[in-house]
């Protein structure tokens, strides 16, 4: 994977948001990933549904270019979190009940305008891939 050819020294470029700690071997994938290619994140346990306050002050400022959302069961956070920002989202379905199935379906399905990027079920390094690669469009 090419290194990123943005300015990583200073800015927090990524935001990991996961719903709950137990979504933590998940994110720790996107998080090594991170590191690997000295990409500047922040991590925040911010559930859509039990702390709707901490998320909506936390977005307002944060100035993060990019998100992942790291989400099982119903999956809202992602939708929750686009539907707040102009910036990117990136969902991560985790694989809690039905195999990840709901979690997939719950992220892919967001209504006409409000567009969630998804990865594969519990593929959180892909999630960090692919906001490298959203970085890299910055200096071309």
């Amino acid at each position: 994977m090419p290194k990123p050819n943005v300015d990583t020294s200073e800015k927090t470029l990524v935001s990991i948001i996961a719903g709950s700690t137990s979504d933590e071997d998940i994110y720790k994938k996107a998080e090594s990933v991170l590191q690997e290619n000295n990409i500047k994140y922040d991590l925040q346990i911010i559930s859509a549904h039990r702390n709707p306050e901490q998320l909506d002050e936390y977005l307002k400022k944060c100035d993060s270019l990019i998100y992942i959302a790291v989400a099982g069961l119903s999956a809202a956070l992602p939708g929750v979190i686009a539907s707040k920002t102009n910036k990117p989202v990136i969902g991560v379905p985790v694989s809690t009940k039905l195999g990840g199935l709901d979690a997939l379906l719950s992220i892919v399905q967001m209504p006409p305008g409000v567009p969630v990027a998804s990865v594969g079920i519990d593929r959180g390094e892909n999630a960090a891939y692919l906001a490298i690669r959203i970085l890299n469009l910055l200096k071309k």
